[in-house]
């Protein structure tokens, strides 16, 4: 099995699972710049999380880059190269939260995504 074939049937899989989800789940999280005295300004910061469709986000704390990522590793190495040659801090929220800048990850994932709102669609209309 190639890696694009276990992508592809790890996207279906996340596309059922978004769509059994109901309408009474929690909102997603508003992300706010963090607190200098928390993080020093000349080290990056990134969010690392979820998104509702349980595909994963990395977004630049001060909302410049962001992806969309199917591995929790790709978006932690996403966020390494942004930040390179210097390291960055990884936030790791628990609410889920969803990507509010243009996706530089995974450009898959846009064509996966209208196939998971297609696929929810279709799920919606075969239930009772």
């Amino acid at each position: 099995m190639t890696l694009q074939m276990c992508e592809e049937a790890a996207m279906t899989a996340i596309a059922l699972q978004a769509s059994r989800r109901r309408a009474d789940t929690k909102q997603a999280a508003t992300l706010r710049p963090l607190d200098p005295d928390v993080v020093s300004a000349a080290i990056p910061a990134f969010f690392i999380g979820r998104n509702s469709a349980g595909l994963w986000v990395a977004r630049e704390a001060n909302e410049r880059v962001g992806g969309l990522f199917l591995f929790k590793s790709s978006a932690v190495d996403f966020a390494h190269r942004q930040s390179a040659p210097a390291h960055c801090a990884l936030v790791f929220p628990t609410e889920t939260f969803e990507l509010d800048v243009d996706n530089r990850g995974n450009f898959l994932i846009v064509l996966a995504q209208g196939a998971r709102q297609i696929l929810a669609r279709v799920v919606a209309r075969l239930r009772p």
